[in-house]
């Protein structure tokens, strides 16, 4: 009787809460529990075929993918997890795709330690980087410059390495193993410079490469931690001196010398710009289009400084327009299916063009470009720029869209990154933003 009692008391106690919840409680219920459902099948999911295939899947609709993810992310702060291997490769990806990189670093830590677990070379080449990357688009360069070095320094992937070596076999395995190493190693020295320590990034580079610290592959990497470290002058003169050990290296093909020194020359230009020295940045993406007349970066550039700068205003959107011509070709050469509608130009030359039109007081054109720009990037996962929001809120603020204007200014100073250039823009956003609002 007893026994039975309680029975009927639980039963009631559950009749009682369920009778006490809205009906929008019991069908938000219902879709946690489907969530919950639909977040564990990923882990029948088996092969790289099949994981590649449902990531895309469950990409297509990205509003449904962000549910998913968030209640995934609930269920593995569970003990025990209930996530298998591919299931936390999964949900990292898509959770980086969506770019909720906190929930992505959630599912590449358990993956990690899954991968750790099955001593899987290529599952801890796979959760570091999915780790590092989520890591460093969250600002957060200490730890990502830990785990770089912690990865260079597992012994799971070294001895992968060198078994593959001791092979003779397995080129392609072996080169992707050196990369990730290289990768991580490159990353590394980004991170620290990232914090600010230029010096301890170039002592870095000086004990990683050891004698050939100062040859032309050293060098590109100091100068790109200078630059990175906000230390402009320096990142010149390692650049000036990577150019001239190219030039003066007789083992590579000239094909490639002109590549790197090209590669040099065009970061050279990006400085020039910080440096506030526009003639000089003119004058090198100049030389680059002369001898690359069909490089989209390279007119695109070009065209956007010049109109930055209220320069040349008519070539300048000729440039860009050439730049966006070429990489539709591009991308229509890549994926001959793709329908003209269907081709989404980067959202940086779309921002370039909308520029150059505001420039010419054309604003309603201006403000469709940039309006994609935002749109496209977001589409193609690139990060979102401070500065694209910027030149739309201008855009706005000059069709007398004032409240349009601000808000489009404040999603730039969201976004913006810690680099001395972001920063020092969005100074000048959120004093845009105070005289309108």
């Amino acid at each position: 009787m007893r026994t039975r009692a309680r029975k009927l008391f639980g039963t009631m106690a559950a009749l009682t809460v369920l009778a006490s919840l809205t009906p929008a409680q019991v069908r938000a219920e219902d879709r946690n529990e489907d969530l919950r459902k639909q977040a564990l099948k990923l882990n029948e999911i088996t092969g790289k075929e099949a994981r590649l295939g449902e990531q895309e899947k469950l990409l297509k609709d990205k509003a449904a993918a962000k549910k998913l993810v968030a209640e995934a992310a609930r269920m593995a702060a569970e003990k025990p997890q209930p996530f298998t291997y591919n299931a936390t490769l999964i949900l990292g990806t898509i959770a980086f795709r969506l770019k909720d990189y906190g929930a992505a670093e959630k599912f590449y830590r358990v993956h990690l330690d899954q991968a750790k677990q099955l001593r899987s070379a290529k599952g801890l080449m796979d959760a570091y980087l999915g780790l590092v990357n989520s890591l460093y688009n969250r600002r957060k360069y200490a730890q990502a410059e830990k785990l770089c070095a912690e990865a260079t320094q597992n012994e799971t992937i070294i001895a992968a390495l060198q078994n593959l070596a001791a092979e003779k076999q397995k080129d392609d395995e072996q080169k992707e193993l050196k990369f990730f190493i290289s990768l991580m190693l490159e990353t590394q020295i980004n991170a620290v410079a990232l914090q600010g320590d230029a010096d301890r990034a170039i002592k870095l580079i000086d004990r990683i490469l050891g004698e050939r610290a100062d040859d032309w592959p050293g060098l590109e990497l100091k100068g790109l931690a200078f630059r990175l470290a906000g230390k402009n002058e320096d990142a010149i003169k390692a650049y000036e001196d990577e150019i001239q050990r190219l030039k003066e290296d007789n083992d590579l093909k000239k094909k490639d010398k002109e590549k790197e020194i090209d590669k040099a020359r065009y970061a050279q230009s990006g400085i020039y710009i910080e440096l506030d020295q526009v003639d000089k940045a003119v004058e090198v993406l100049k030389e680059l289009v002369a001898k690359h007349p069909d490089n989209a970066t390279y007119n695109n550039d070009l065209g956007y400084v010049l109109a930055d700068h209220n320069m040349k205003l008519d070539e300048a959107e000729k440039m860009i327009r050439k730049a966006l011509e070429l990489e539709r070709k591009k991308l229509q050469e890549k994926n001959p299916e793709l329908k003209p509608e269907e081709i989404k130009e980067p959202g940086a030359y779309l921002d370039s063009l909308g520029w150059v039109l505001y420039k010419q007081k054309k604003y309603v054109e201006a403000k469709r470009y940039l309006r994609q720009a935002v749109q496209n990037a977001i589409e193609q996962d690139e990060p979102e720029s401070i500065e694209i929001y910027d030149h739309l809120g201008d855009v706005l603020l000059a069709l007398g869209q004032k409240a349009e204007a601000v808000e489009a200014w404040k999603k730039g100073v969201a976004v913006a990154t810690e680099s001395k250039r972001d920063q020092k823009r969005k100074e000048e956003v959120q004093k845009k933003i105070k005289a309108n609002e």
